[in-house]
């Protein structure tokens, strides 16, 4: 059974509803450009009806998974609309699909889920995995705190707590002089191995007990492990 090469190569791109308009690989060590539209009919004006008409053909330009071991970019040829109504107030608007990208983010959908469970589950670098994709360290980092802050701040994510173990660490020094800037890591020492809950900057006691005080539901009253006294009683209105 034959099939048509243009389909095998939306099949390849594995998107939905889109339509591979080309793709350019000039030079070897540049990453492979593939062009893409949206399928889809004419939108409406959303406040009187009209059908609307295309104003502008825009291209953006999204870091995408690696494929056949070469970087890739993802060329969105987008549409810009207009109302056609010269009466109405609405201005132009760009089609979105956020099934291929979110709105304002450098990466496709698949890379930006991609590289935040590489950084988040497996551990690995923002700047590893921006070398590995070909880009920059904004456009992972940015993908990452929009794809991974719902997860984190989900107190499911916890659950029961019953014994915590704070550790107060220095996390650097800042400035001409040099200045301590500390951080606080906040465990569940019960579990095995210990679960790291929250990593808190600073190390005075309202900043270390933002944790509990955040999702006091999931943390069970217990002990405060490696706390000094100011901490502990501070712990109690908390937990």
């Amino acid at each position: 059974m034959e099939t048509d090469p243009t389909r095998m190569c939306e099949l390849l791109v594995g998107l939905p509803d889109v339509v591979v308009l080309w793709v350019i690989d000039d030079d070897g060590d540049e990453p492979i450009r593939v062009y893409v539209e949206t399928r889809g009919g004419r939108p409406c004006c959303r406040v009187c009806g009209v059908p609307a008409g295309v104003k502008e053909r825009p291209e953006v330009e999204l870091v995408d998974l690696c494929c056949f071991g070469r970087q890739a970019r993802l060329v969105w040829r987008k549409y810009r609309w207009q109302c056609a109504n010269g009466l109405c107030g609405v201005g132009s608007w760009t089609g979105e699909e956020r099934r291929i990208a979110a709105p304002r983010l450098g990466m496709t959908d698949r890379a930006a889920r991609w590289a935040t469970e590489q950084i988040g589950r497996v551990g690995r670098s923002v700047s590893d995995v921006a070398g590995e994709l070909g880009c920059a360290w904004h456009t992972v980092n940015d993908a990452v705190i929009a794809y991974g802050s719902a997860p984190v701040e989900d107190p499911d994510r916890i659950g029961p707590v019953t014994a915590l173990g704070l550790d107060k660490t220095l996390f650097c020094r800042q400035g001409p002089w040099r200045r301590q800037q500390w951080c606080t890591s906040i465990v569940d020492v019960e579990s095995c191995p210990g679960q790291l809950l929250d990593v808190v900057e600073g190390r005075s006691e309202p900043k270390v007990l933002r944790l509990g005080s955040r999702s006091p539901g999931h943390m069970a009253r217990g002990d405060l492990l490696g706390c000094a006294r100011p901490v502990r009683s501070v712990s109690q209105d908390v937990l």
